[in-house]
């Protein structure tokens, strides 16, 4: 059994979840303690009980510590079982923090599967369901895992209650290979409210718009209000994306009270036509949740990234422990190649 720090690096939910999955994709028995050490309120929140749970059903996992609150986990995988599965997170918890811990265990199943998950689709600290579908499913469609998102409701904190179906293809994975972005295609993005007012997704488009400089001439941002009948409570998300010869590049924001839409808009265009000057082949939050899939692939995998977070170096750490995968860094002008050697 292979014994996990959970404070270390990040300290987040992230390491827990991703702990897992590789347990269940390696068959590896694991103990996580000081689960969630460095976040205000320590321990399983409802989104990542239900990602545990998640990853124990695809297995059949033998587990101890799974409830709320709980500062420490054991999880004994068993055969991985693709198929038809159900979650509930119960709360507004994460439909997307869900799906990073149990998708790549679906994918490592090797057979169909389907999914639903019903919870936050769009939700803090977290990426919005938009992003997974249009930037992180983008660049595994490249490595050949077919993928197909569906959201059939929208959900917002407090309330919860998004559902959305996934649809899994048998796929072998194969390294990317992203040394260069290549010519610039298409920007495109959504900013979407739900019970709000309309001029609060029209505001965050074009602050978005006046941050992205010369690409503002090809963006194109859609500003949908959603009805009752397509998503729960009330909330939004501005996700905006490029789309490029060789990768995908995005930026999201989810919109909270006392922050103004200007503000998320401007982040995510600065983000974006960042990304986009310095010619990098994957942004900064999608390239610490490739790493498993890449690890996974074998052969040797290469993308240039502008940082690495703390996000991406714990995951690097975690891989480390569970598969025998290098990872290489080399710096080149302001940016970070990064090679996954297995």
């Amino acid at each position: 059994m292979i014994e996990i720090d959970g404070s270390y690096g990040e300290g987040g939910g992230q390491l827990t979840r991703t702990a897992v999955a590789l347990a269940a994709i390696t068959r590896t028995p694991v103990r996580i303690v000081n689960v969630r050490a460095r976040r205000g309120k320590p321990g399983l929140a409802p989104q990542h009980l239900a990602a545990l749970r998640a990853v124990s059903a695809v297995c059949s996992a033998a587990t101890e510590g799974l409830e709320l609150g709980s500062t420490a986990v054991a999880f004994d995988p068993g055969a991985l079982e693709g198929g038809a599965y159900r979650f509930d997170v119960g709360t507004a918890g994460s439909v997307t923090l869900v799906l990073q811990a149990v998708l790549p265990v679906l994918l490592a199943s090797r057979v169909p599967s389907s999914l639903g998950i019903t919870g936050g689709t769009d939700i803090r600290q977290s990426p919005p369901i938009d992003y997974l579908g249009e930037v992180l499913l983008r660049h595994l469609a490249r490595m050949g895992a077919a993928v197909r998102l569906g959201v059939t409701k929208r959900g917002y904190y407090p309330r919860g209650g998004g559902e959305v179906a996934v649809e899994i293809a048998s796929a072998r994975l194969h390294p990317l290979r992203a040394p260069s972005a290549g010519a610039l295609r298409a920007v495109r993005g959504i900013a979407h409210v739900s019970n709000l007012p309309a001029h609060i997704p029209e505001r965050m488009r074009d602050a978005a718009l006046g941050q992205l400089g010369a690409f503002r001439a090809i963006a194109r941002i859609a500003t949908p209000v959603l009805a009752d009948a397509d998503a729960i409570g009330r909330g939004g998300a501005i996700v905006v994306w490029a789309e490029t010869e060789y990768t995908v590049l995005g930026a999201a924001r989810v919109a909270e009270r006392g922050v103004r839409a200007e503000a998320l808009g401007e982040a995510v265009g600065w983000e974006l036509r960042t990304d986009l000057d310095a010619g990098v082949t994957v942004d900064r939050h999608a390239a610490d949740q490739l790493l498993v899939y890449l690890a996974l692939a074998g052969g040797e995998s290469t993308f240039t990234v502008r940082e690495l977070t703390s996000h991406t170096r714990t995951a690097m750490w975690l891989i480390g422990r569970f598969l025998p995968v290098r990872f290489v860094e080399e710096r080149l002008d302001g940016i970070v190649r990064v090679r996954v050697l297995r």
